[in-house]
């Protein structure tokens, strides 16, 4: 975890369970999760192998953009975030629930 001042456990914020996720997680043995807005590749892979054990092979970032609602006659924004993508070796396995 290079420059940051993020623990490994404030990196993870929460698994993402959707049914997306559920099946990329049974078929590819990728698992999603909701990740620090300043986390980077290297402190998601360091904060998953202190927190689940295992090795990631790969690890993939993409930003959720924020979204206008509309609400009980009043316009919001619903603020996006970050997401990673983590991708474990054949036996490995993560559990979630």
């Amino acid at each position: 975890m290079l420059n940051l001042n993020l623990k490994a456990k404030n990196v993870l914020l929460r698994p993402r369970i959707t049914e997306k996720a559920a099946l990329s997680a049974d078929k590819n043995n990728t698992y999603v999760f909701e990740v620090a807005s300043k986390a980077t590749k290297s402190s998601i892979a360091a904060s998953v192998r202190a927190a689940y054990k295992v090795i990631p092979v790969k690890v993939r970032v993409a930003n959720i953009p924020d979204k206008a609602v509309f609400i009980r006659g009043k316009k919001g924004v619903k603020r996006g975030g970050k997401k990673a993508y983590v991708y474990l070796k054949k036996g490995d396995k993560i559990e979630l629930l």
